[in-house]
């Protein structure tokens, strides 16, 4: 299991520089097209723009990345355990646009990143203490399940 948190971890290291440096894109691409009203061929320039934007390419190469690394581990454990320990990239993606983007964060929103990580804890938890329950034999082919 220790193998999976690190993958998972460095996983989710890659999202949130993925998401961080695809907000700085965006924000470059809608500074650069923010006239108003928005139509259909403003709306298709600013798509275009987003294209050729280093930072979305970068951030879009980051979040591929992430998505492999998903995929890798999708194959080697249950989903019900897998998926909700993304939450996780939450927490990192918050310190990075506190600490990257400079955004403020509120003791409040700190708050929900706390409840995240007691979550991803309990999560954790369940997986280790299902690994040490004993196996169930499934009922042999054939035979009829009474009721006691």
């Amino acid at each position: 299991m220790a193998k999976i948190l690190i993958i998972l971890l460095v996983a989710f290291v890659f999202e949130a520089i993925g998401v961080v440096i695809l907000k700085k894109g965006i924000d470059e691409v809608v500074a650069r097209h923010s006239e108003r009203p928005l139509h259909a061929a403003r709306v298709l320039r600013m798509v275009g723009s987003g294209f050729t934007n280093r930072n979305i390419l970068v951030g879009v190469f980051f979040e591929t990345l992430f998505f492999i690394g998903l995929l890798l581990l999708m194959g080697r454990s249950d989903i019900s355990f897998l998926w909700p320990l993304t939450s996780i990239s939450f927490v990192l993606t918050t310190l990075a646009a506190q600490f990257y983007l400079r955004e403020t964060v509120s003791g409040l929103r700190w708050s929900g990143v706390a409840l995240i990580m007691v979550g991803a804890a309990l999560i954790t938890w369940s997986e280790k203490s299902k690994s040490k329950e004993p196996p169930q034999e499934p009922p042999a082919a054939g035979a009829s399940i009474t009721a006691p």
